[in-house]
C-alpha cells in the first residue's frame, strides 16, 4: 500500500512538472524607451514553452488589441497564453514570440497623428521592433514576422501590412475597423482645432483607408503579404471587412476571407485566435 502511494505520488509529480515544462511565459507590464513619443511605452510579451531551455531563434507575432484595452488585454481576456500554449502543444502552431504593445497611453491608436506630434507608427516600426529584434532571440527576416489584431488593432494590422509589406509574411485582421468609408467621413472625424486643408485631409485618408491602398497597390506588391481577414456576421464592422473583401477580389489580391456566427466580442476573438496561430504558422514554414 505505500509502495503505491509513493509511486503515485512520484507519477503525480512527474506529471505536473512536465505539464509546467510545457507551459509558455507572458510578462505584461515590460518598458521600452520611445524618443519618439517621450515616453515609457508598455508592451506584454509571450515567450513560448522552450524558450529558456533552447538557444534558438523565433518568429515573432505582433498582436494588437482593440479600443479600451492596452497591453493586457490579449493576455486578460484573450488567453493568448492558453489558447498558443495549446496550439503549439497539438502542433497547430510553431513555436513563436508574440509582441503585444500598447496602444491606449497618452493618445488611443496605432497610427501617426494628423497634427504631427505624436507618431505612433514611426515608434513602431523604428523603435518597438528594433528593440524586441535586439533583446529576445527574435528571427530577423520579413518570413519570420507576423501582424494581427482585433477591432482598432484589426485597422492597425491592416494599415502596417499595406504601409510595410517588406517586413511581414502574414497579417490577420480580425473584425477590422478599416477606416472612415468616404472622405467626407474622414473630414467629419477629423480634430477641428487642426486648420487642415482638404489636401491634407485626402492625403491623410488615403493612407489611412484600407480600400484606397488596396485599390492603388502596385502589382509587385499583391502577393507580398498573406492575408486572413475574419469578422463576425453580427459585428457592426461588417460591413467594411466585406468592402475590403471586395476591393482584394476585383483586385486579385489573394486572401482568405472568413465569416463567422458572433458579433464584437471576447469570445469571438477567443475562438479566431487558433486559426490566427495556423495561418501564421504556415507562412513561418517552407509552403
Amino acid at each position: 500500500m505505500k509502495k503505491t502511494l509513493i509511486l503515485g505520488f512520484f507519477s503525480l509529480f512527474f506529471t505536473t512538472y512536465a505539464s509546467l515544462a510545457q507551459m509558455g511565459k507572458v510578462y505584461d507590464n515590460l518598458t521600452v524607451n520611445s524618443k519618439i513619443l517621450k515616453s515609457d511605452r508598455k508592451f506584454a510579451i509571450y515567450l513560448p514553452p522552450d524558450y529558456n531551455t533552447s538557444e534558438r531563434s523565433y518568429p515573432v507575432l505582433y498582436l494588437l488589441h482593440g479600443a479600451g484595452d492596452d497591453q493586457t488585454g490579449w493576455v486578460q481576456f484573450g488567453e493568448v497564453l492558453h489558447i498558443t500554449d495549446k496550439a503549439i502543444r497539438v502542433g497547430d502552431a510553431t513555436p513563436m514570440i508574440i509582441v503585444m504593445p500598447d496602444a491606449d497611453t497618452g493618445r488611443r491608436g496605432y497610427f501617426n497623428d494628423i497634427r504631427g506630434d505624436w507618431d505612433y507608427e514611426d515608434f513602431f516600426f523604428e523603435e518597438l521592433i528594433p528593440h524586441i529584434e535586439n533583446t529576445y532571440r527574435a528571427k530577423t527576416q520579413k518570413r519570420y514576422r507576423a501582424i494581427a489584431g482585433l477591432s482598432m488593432g484589426g485597422g492597425g494590422t491592416f494599415m502596417y501590412a499595406l504601409h510595410r509589406p517588406d517586413l511581414f509574411s502574414a497579417a490577420a485582421p480580425l473584425s477590422a475597423y478599416i477606416g472612415p468609408l468616404s472622405l467626407e467621413q474622414a473630414k467629419e472625424r477629423m480634430p477641428k482645432d487642426a486648420n487642415l486643408s482638404d489636401a491634407q485631409i485626402k492625403s491623410y485618408f488615403e493612407r489611412h483607408n484600407a480600400i484606397s491602398l488596396i485599390e492603388n497597390m502596385p502589382e509587385d506588391q499583391k502577393k507580398a503579404v498573406r492575408w486572413y481577414i475574419d469578422c463576425g456576421d453580427d459585428d457592426f464592422l461588417y460591413e467594411g471587412n466585406s468592402l475590403v473583401h471586395i476591393a482584394m477580389k476585383k483586385n486579385e489580391v489573394a486572401h482568405e476571407f472568413r465569416i463567422r456566427d458572433g458579433g464584437h466580442t471576447w469570445s469571438y476573438w477567443r475562438e479566431s485566435l487558433p486559426e490566427v496561430l495556423k495561418f501564421v504558422s504556415a507562412s513561418f514554414h517552407q509552403y
